[in-house]
């Protein structure tokens, strides 16, 4: 019987270790990895059209689809989300427009009333991996950027190449393409200046987000954003694959994903307004990407530097103990304020919609 138990549990085991080595042996190829990685391929509309934004819960016309284009010629899906306060001012001259895909955005009021208010503001919106605009929680995210201003806070997110209706395929330097082709619509086309736009990212869409700010830092002069928020935020694809889990059980580990791995070195050239926020509770990305993303921030700041244990014990002496709502660190610097909000509950996404994100925008735009 014993031996019987013990020949079953072998086989089992070897069964279990032959799949995780196919696992990882399929996803040392270039099309696995892309998949897992961006995971493109999962929509999560539930047969949903995304050029019918009022599926998704939406006033009629409060969002125009439309479509920007790349450096490279790929064409990016979009949605401009009018903040809800606008919508009710210009209510009847919006719901006749014709609705769906705008062929022509620069023909409707909604961006009219973008381009030429000198009170908008705008939320530019980078989405982590898999789905696109109108799936999971990142319709509610929308509504809670505004929500600070509903008179004022214009929302654009999009879809990288290969999500959703967005053309092409993902790869680390197409997504970066995609980022700038955005802001420079937004700066360009729509004319709005870089100090009235919060750049936004979360999980994955985190990394796109600091990897375009580099980018536009690096610029002659730079171009410097109001602020930035980050939602659950990656440190670095070696720290990730080494504590990522799928459904927070089964470890996936991978020397071989595709992002940089100096997002740390982008994220030390915000430093003007950078709210860090992450739920306790994420199975995910571990809220410990967070805290290390903060103290880079930190450390970038501080002549000579500033480690990590030392930072931990100010921290710990100075963060504000905010009880089932988590807890709250600022680092003021010369420019700016640094600030690591840490929630208890929130899981990876269901935190979007909480008021931490609507406050958060608030706090820069203020």
């Amino acid at each position: 019987m014993v031996n019987t138990t013990l020949k079953y549990v072998s086989i089992s085991a070897a069964v279990f270790v032959g799949l995780y080595a196919t696992l990882l042996g399929l996803l040392s190829t270039s099309f696995c990895q892309a998949h897992v990685v961006y995971l493109h391929g999962i929509q999560m509309t539930w047969f949903k059209d995304l050029n019918v934004p009022e599926l998704f819960g939406f006033l009629h016309n409060q969002v125009s689809p439309f479509g920007i284009t790349s450096w490279d010629g790929e064409t990016l899906y979009a949605w401009h989300i009018l903040p809800v306060g606008l919508y009710r001012k210009h209510e009847e001259a919006l719901v006749p427009e014709p609705s769906g895909f705008v062929l022509n955005i620069k023909s409707r009021l909604s961006f009219k009333l973008l381009q030429y208010d000198p009170e908008a503001r705008l939320v530019l919106y980078f989405h982590g991996a898999g789905g696109t605009v109108g799936s999971g929680y990142r319709t509610l995210n929308y509504r809670a950027l505004s929500a600070g201003q509903p008179d004022n806070i214009h929302v654009l997110t999009f879809d990288y190449r290969g999500f959703g209706r967005s053309t092409g395929n993902p790869s680390e330097r197409g997504l970066l393409l995609d980022a700038i082709a955005v802001v420079e619509w937004v700066t360009i086309v729509a004319g709005i200046y870089p100090s009235r736009i919060v750049v936004f990212g979360q999980s994955m869409g985190t990394a796109v987000a600091l990897a375009m700010s580099e980018h536009f830092a690096l610029q002659s002069p730079p171009v410097v954003f109001a602020g930035t928020v980050l939602v659950a935020p990656l440190v670095d694809v070696a720290t990730l694959v080494s504590t990522y889990k799928i459904a927070g059980t089964i470890p996936l580990l991978s020397s071989l994903a595709r992002f940089p791995t100096a997002f740390a070195h982008m994220c030390t050239l915000i430093r003007d307004k950078l709210t860090l926020i992450h739920a306790e509770d994420d199975w995910d990305i571990p809220f410990h990407h967070t805290q290390l993303l903060f103290w880079h921030a930190v450390n970038a700041t501080v002549p000579g530097g500033i480690s990590y244990e030392t930072l931990e014990d100010k921290k710990y002496k100075a963060k504000v103990d905010l009880g089932a709502a988590g807890s709250l660190m600022e680092w003021r610097t010369e420019v700016g304020v640094i600030r690591e909000d840490i929630m208890q509950t929130g899981l990876h996404d269901v935190i979007m919609g909480y008021p931490v994100i609507t406050i958060a925008v608030m706090r820069i735009f203020d």
